[in-house]
Parts: C-alpha cells; sequence; structure tokens
C-alpha cells in the first residue's frame, strides 16, 4: 500500500495527513481528521451527504481521493459557522423548518451556499437545481428551498 502525505486548507486551519492512495476525502475527513460534519451516505456519489467545497466548489466527497486534493482549499459544514454563530443559511435552514433529520443537511448547506456564493439572488428554479445532487427523505424539499430563497432575501452572501 503507497502512502502519501498531503496538505490543504481546511475550513481556514492547515491540515496534514498520511493517507494511502485509494483513501477518499470523506475518509480522510471523517477517520483521519475527525471532521464528522460530512455525512457517508451512500458511497457511491448519489446523495450529496459529503458534499464539500473543494477550491470554490462543490463536490461529492466520497468520489474525490485525497491525494487529489493536496493544496487545496477545502471547506466543510463545520466551516460555515463562525465565533460560534451560524451562518445565516444555517439559521435560515432552521427558521424555515428545513432540518429534520439533519442526515443530509451539512451537504444541502455546502450546495446552497456555494449557489449563494456564485449567485447571491437565485430564482427558485437554480435553488432547485443547485440542490439537485441532494437527496432528503425528510423534508420534501419545500421548506430547504424556502430557507435558501429567505437566505438569499436577507443577502447572506460572503
Amino acid at each position: 500500500m503507497t502512502l502519501h502525505s498531503v496538505t490543504m486548507t481546511i475550513n481556514g486551519e492547515i491540515e496534514g495527513a498520511t493517507v494511502p492512495s485509494q483513501m477518499t476525502l470523506l475518509q480522510m475527513l471523517r477517520e483521519e481528521l475527525a471532521i464528522t460534519g460530512t455525512k457517508n451516505g451512500c458511497a457511491a456519489g448519489e446523495c450529496g451527504a459529503c458534499t464539500v467545497v473543494v477550491n470554490g466548489e462543490a463536490v461529492n466527497s466520497c468520489l474525490v481521493l485525497a491525494v487529489e486534493c493536496d493544496g487545496a482549499d477545502i471547506m466543510t459544514v463545520e466551516g460555515l459557522a463562525h465565533d460560534r454563530r451560524l451562518d445565516p443559511l444555517q439559521q435560515a435552514l432552521i427558521d424555515a423548518g428545513g432540518v429534520q433529520c439533519g442526515f443530509c443537511i451539512p451537504g444541502v448547506l455546502i450546495s446552497a451556499r456555494v449557489l449563494l456564493d456564485h449567485n447571491p439572488q437565485p430564482s427558485e428554479q437554480e435553488i432547485r437545481e443547485a440542490l439537485v445532487g441532494n437527496l432528503c427523505r425528510c423534508t420534501g424539499y419545500v421548506r430547504i428551498v424556502e430557507g435558501v430563497k429567505e437566505a438569499a432575501r436577507l443577502g447572506t452572501a460572503v
């Protein structure tokens, strides 16, 4: 088994790890670095629970090898809150009742944050398209979309 040393910036902090060639970014985050907000839903890129930001783009961390992220800037759901305060997007989803069991929410939040960072005033259709890769069994999406719309209305782009 070949091991690789990787260094990346995760949620503003420089992190390093020694990982095998086949280890995914998701596995590295959860197992090597104990950053567990990112969830392992399907491990096949179908559910979006493992979505993180890599160099400004939302990606399924279960489909990306950790070694591919050497030198990357990564944000997980833990990187949304600042100074022990929720990101306004997080609060908007809570206020809209878009959070139920919570398993899909880390990926939903990351996908929505990337959308709002690129398009601060998306239409409902654009919100739905941005969230198409995030499966949720509990909410039916209406309240999630309402929360993202409210976050956009409040101007939550960072």
